[in-house]
């Protein structure tokens, strides 16, 4: 989790710094629903590579966003899910899918 005094004086800023890219808005918006593998992930996530799925994954774990689970099998099974603090950013997306929706009846 980052200090204190690393984050943006302003709220809005300090998600946007958080969040505030396609690629981990929609790595949030898929472990909503479940816990993914990487690969999973990856094949989901139409044209993210492995580089930016890797580091993005390892952001959010540092941030507190998410966990990594490494279950103890052959071969090694890894799973990520949001954390507590992760599933508080539930009703931020909602709100995002709903105005997705409003702009894209407006645009009709």
């Amino acid at each position: 989790m980052r200090k204190k005094e690393d984050l943006h004086e302003c709220p809005v800023a300090t998600t946007v710094s958080m969040i505030g890219n396609k690629w981990k808005l929609l790595i949030i918006r898929n472990l909503i629903y479940r816990a993914w593998r990487f690969n999973e992930l990856q094949r989901d996530l139409t044209g993210i590579s492995q580089k930016v799925l890797t580091d993005s994954l390892r952001s959010m774990e540092a941030d507190g966003i998410i966990t990594r689970t490494v279950y103890p099998e052959v071969p090694p099974k890894v799973e990520y899910a949001l954390s507590d603090l992760g599933k508080s950013l539930c009703p931020v997306i909602d709100e995002m899918k709903k105005w997705g929706m409003m702009y894209k009846e407006l645009a009709g």
